[in-house]
């Protein structure tokens, strides 16, 4: 087995190229070639797969739109990218794309071009060509051949041009870093138009192992798709983890995922102690997670044989050809072990922005890509994500890393997960919010006994929350990030 998903598709390696190439035959039947920038949406699954490698063969340059981006974000790269195709389906959960994105090509004097995704995967008449990667210069400016779209905290989101060689260098670099084998079969439980799905896939066939990709997680349903598929890489992150953990406690002394390796995780910060609970309930190593951005893709990423304390508490160290630096908030370099900047310098770097002007801010005078992220790096290279360095709350003129004060709350004992966020306040000009996910069966906490808590551990008063929110669980953004923003809108009324 190459591919499976939660329908208990299965393809073979074999199998998986003959549809590959069948898709690109009728890619090309359709006109859609070498050059052509084409966007499609699509939930995860096989055929997204073989959508992604079909027009890989044909030389077209792709742009995957991941499905939770609404009528503004898609029209916005419609424009921005200057489109030449979108294939896409019609419906997907709640959302109508079919009626969408008509509009918003009616809007456009009827560009981009539309193409039902069955028209795209339908058997093709003839027998297919056995198509091959076509051999590439350049397919767009630049060089890309993949064009990413990333929300910030705020505006329209930025697109990232990426090619082959900057996907496949990190999915190489990954494979080795988790000491992929053929006997490895790893869980994909975020969208696959994220810039991870071709990674994770790149991956697999570079170490001879299978993807299980999950279109939804749904925690009782996907750990029996995971199981049924014998996962020994069980993904994508803190959410993920803690659904499998509440899973596998009600079947105590049965193990969920009997060959379980590790569990690789990434795009947000493990709560206190996660790492020992997966490994304690679970097995295998533990978390083994990471770190990058859109702009370039994981950078760190832990080993299954680094030390627990390691992998609890870093995202783990740079991967090959990586180049890091910590930059203090004067300009000069941090001491070893002092939070700072960190910026980076990598294979898997992107090219540049579809907006050019972007990337005069992102990146310093010696070509290092300014991250945003606050960590440090110990003397053994290992990488701690401390905060953003634009995630404060300014309270009466000071600053409040929320990361700082996330950190003591996901220490506490009844609390699974916290996010700080900053509301607007008419008095202190922002408030700091706790928002918190209470451990399953646990009372909520009061602002009172959260600042008691917090006055404990030595945490200054105008950090502590004025607020406090109790939730079953946190948003997150199909990278797995917290999604603050919705936190925010949540909130704020």
């Amino acid at each position: 087995m190459l591919v499976a998903d939660d329908r208990d598709r299965c393809l073979t390696a074999l199998e998986f190229h003959q549809e590959c190439a069948r898709v690109a035959a009728n890619l090309t039947d359709l006109e859609v070639g070498a050059g052509q920038l084409v966007s499609w949406i699509m939930p995860t699954g096989i055929d997204a797969l073989l959508v992604m490698v079909g027009l890989s063969a044909v030389g077209a340059v792709q742009n995957p739109i991941i499905p939770m981006y609404g009528a503004r974000e898609i029209g916005h790269i419609f424009r921005e990218a200057s489109v030449d195709v979108v294939i896409s389906v019609q419906s997907h959960r709640s959302t109508d794309y079919g009626a969408m994105i008509a509009g918003l090509v009616d809007a456009a004097s009827d560009r981009p071009r539309v193409i039902d995704v069955e028209a795209v995967l339908a058997e093709h008449p003839r027998l297919a060509p056995a198509v091959e990667p076509a051999t590439r210069s350049t397919v767009a400016a630049n060089g890309a051949q993949w064009v990413f779209y990333t929300s910030g905290s705020t505006g329209l989101p930025k697109g990232v041009l990426h090619s082959d060689e900057t996907l496949s260098s990190v999915a190489r670099a990954m494979a080795e870093r988790l000491m992929m084998t053929p006997t490895d079969r790893s869980g994909i439980a975020f969208p696959i138009a994220h810039i991870g799905g071709p990674i994770n896939l790149m991956a697999a066939l570079i170490s001879g192992s299978a993807l299980i990709l999950l279109e939804k997680f749904e925690a009782r349903e996907a750990c029996g798709v995971l199981a049924r598929h014998g996962v020994t890489m069980a993904g994508s992150g803190t959410a993920f983890h803690l659904g499998y953990l509440d899973i596998q406690r009600e079947r105590p002394g049965v193990p969920l995922f009997p060959e379980l390796r590790c569990c690789p995780g990434g795009g947000a910060p493990k709560p206190t102690g996660l790492h020992d609970r997966v490994k304690d309930a679970l097995g295998g190593a533990g978390i083994v997670s990471g770190w990058g951005l859109t702009e370039a893709p994981v950078l760190t990423m832990g080993s299954p044989v680094d030390p627990d304390r390691k992998l609890s508490e870093t995202e783990g160290r740079a991967l090959d050809g990586v180049r890091l630096k910590v930059v203090a908030s004067d300009g000069s370099a941090a001491a070893s072990g002092t939070p700072g900047e960190l910026r980076a310098k990598a294979p898997q770097m992107m090219l540049g922005y579809v907006d050019a002007r972007l990337e005069r801010e992102a990146f310093d005078d010696d070509g290092y890509l300014k991250t945003g992220d606050l960590g440090t790096v110990d003397s053994s290279g290992y990488v701690r994500i401390t905060g953003r360095l634009k995630d404060v709350v300014i309270r009466n003129g000071e600053n409040v890393s929320t990361a700082e004060v996330e950190i003591l709350l996901r220490a506490i004992s009844d609390v699974a997960d916290a996010a700080v966020i900053g509301l607007p306040d008419d008095r202190t000009g922002e408030r700091v919010c706790a928002v918190l996910a209470m451990a399953p069966g646990r009372p909520q906490l009061q602002v009172s006994a959260v600042n008691r808590l917090l006055q404990e551990s030595g945490l200054r008063r105008i950090a502590w929350p004025e607020q406090v929110e109790c939730v079953a669980s946190l948003p997150r953004t199909p990278a797995g990030k917290i999604d603050k923003a919705a936190l925010v809108t949540q909130f704020s009324s």
